[in-house]
Parts: structure tokens; C-alpha cells; sequence
């Protein structure tokens, strides 16, 4: 099962992008995040044209996320992240797929740090991890996929001097980030490549695409029993040097089948 996280920085000016990459590599589960597009504006007659079924939640101009799933209808579990009754920004959905319980979520920037929108970044890390503990040890897969906007240590960055301050490398989000791997997340990526060069982001600006200048910041953590059917992880690359793309490269994870993991136990 491949599951996968892919920011599409707008979701109406990347869509043939976005359905030449579902066409090419047929991930089982798609999350989606900064779809920049109002519910009524999602493509979603494009998608079930292409075999699949979606759930989202849109936001005019900024933030939005989705699931997609391959020839099923992901089943909604939760909209929303709980903890803060006046937050109206649409940056998490959950579904469940195939008996894995996967979360699209969309961290925010934060930017500038300090002050108001920082805060609220740290709030929103604070309420996912209340909400995710329970979620550690299910029986049943869990996989936290999005932009996390966090980069987690200096190997996730391409010059780390350079963004001392920035709110997506400061110590309290890294912090937050490191809590959630401390207490039983598996970061796939880093898991299974410990000591490679990996981005997952890539500025427009000053040909950082072009120098490899890129951050880690899309991530995919996992459960104990989603980590027991880890096989593979990777970053589809390409895709960021395609004609308009996205910032960002989708980054994914294949889980082995329910059948294969009792037969290794």
C-alpha cells in the first residue's frame, strides 16, 4: 500500500501535474495539502475520472487539504483539528482507508517568528499531539502525512546557518517535532535513509530548484503497527523540475499488506 503527501500549492493551477503524477506512480492514498480553492471548486469529477475518490476541505486562497484514494471512497473519520473551537483554518482531515487510519494535515508556517502566527503554530503542535497520543498505540496503521512545516535537524536542511530564526527552524517547533518521534513516531524517511541528503521542498526563488538549495519538511510519521509494515519510502523528485510545478515533491511511504506482516510474525 503507498501512501502518499503531496503539497500542490493550488490545486486548480497544478491539476494536469497533479493527474500525470496519480497516473504515473497510482499511489493507494494521496494526501493533499494547500489546495487554495473553495470547496465548491474542488476537481473532484477530474479525480474520479482518474480512479479517485476524495474527501477535502477547502479555503478560499490559502490552506485546504484532501485524501484521495485509488478506486474507493476514503471514509471520514474526522474534519478538523479538535482543541480550539474559534480555529476556522482548514489544515487536517482524517480517513479511513483499507483498515489504515491516515491524517492529511497542513502545519502552519509561522512566519515571522515571534508573534502571533508563531504562536498559533506552536498551539496547533501542542493540540496534535493531545489529539494523535491515543493514536500511537492502535492495533490498527496510523500515518501522519503532510507538510509539516518543520525542519527537524540540521541534515534536513541545505544551509542551515541561513535559517536560524525562521519559524520553521526554530528549537520549539523542532522540539514539538522531536516529542512526537521520542514518544513512539516513526519519521519514515529518516528511518529507513538515516544519513541521506533528503528534500522534499524547493523555493522559486534564486534557482533553488536548479542548486539543490532544498529542505525536508513534508513528512510522513507513523504508528508502532504502520512501522511493523514499513518497506519503503521515498521522494518523487522529479516532478519539482517539471513545467509549473509545485514547490514541494510528493513524498511517500509503502506499507506491506496486513497478510505479509502475520506471515513475517
Amino acid at each position: 500500500m503507498r501512501i502518499a503527501t503531496f503539497n500542490v500549492n493550488s490545486i486548480k493551477a497544478r491539476l494536469p501535474a497533479l493527474l500525470q503524477w496519480l497516473e504515473e506512480t497510482r499511489p493507494d492514498v494521496a494526501c493533499l495539502q494547500e489546495l487554495k480553492c473553495l470547496d465548491a471548486d474542488f476537481p473532484a469529477a477530474a479525480l474520479e475520472a482518474a480512479g479517485y475518490g476524495a474527501i477535502w476541505q477547502g479555503q478560499k486562497s490559502w490552506n485546504g487539504v484532501a485524501i484521495l484514494a485509488r478506486d474507493t471512497a476514503p471514509v471520514e473519520v474526522r474534519r478538523g483539528l479538535p482543541g480550539d473551537a474559534e480555529d476556522t483554518q482548514s489544515r487536517y482531515l482524517e480517513a479511513a482507508v483499507d483498515g489504515v487510519l491516515v491524517a492529511c494535515l497542513y502545519l502552519p508556517n509561522g512566519n515571522p517568528a515571534p508573534g502571533p502566527k508563531f504562536d498559533y503554530k506552536l498551539g496547533w503542535m501542542t493540540r496534535l499531539a493531545r489529539h494523535v497520543a491515543p493514536l500511537l498505540a492502535q492495533p490498527a496503521p496510523v500515518v501522519l502525512a503532510g507538510d509539516w512545516n518543520v525542519i527537524p535537524t540540521e541534515a534536513d536542511v541545505y544551509k542551515p546557518a541561513s535559517w536560524v530564526g525562521d519559524a520553521l527552524f526554530r528549537p520549539e517547533p523542532r522540539a514539538a517535532f522531536a516529542a512526537l518521534v521520542e514518544a513512539g513516531w516513526t519519521d519514515a524517511l529518516r528511518h529507513l535513509h538515516p544519513d541521506a541528503t533528503i528534500y522534499t521542498f524547493w523555493d522559486y526563488m534564486r534557482q533553488r530548484w536548479q542548486r539543490d538549495a532544498g529542505l525536508r519538511i513534508d513528512h510522513l510519521l507513523l504508528n508502532p503497527a504502520a512501522a511493523r509494515r514499513l518497506q519503503a519510502a521515498g521522494v518523487d523528485r522529479e516532478v519539482r523540475g517539471r513545467e509549473r510545478p509545485s514547490d514541494h515533491a510528493p513524498t511517500w511511504v509503502e506499507l506491506s499488506a496486513a497478510a505479509a506482516e502475520s506471515r513475517s510474525r
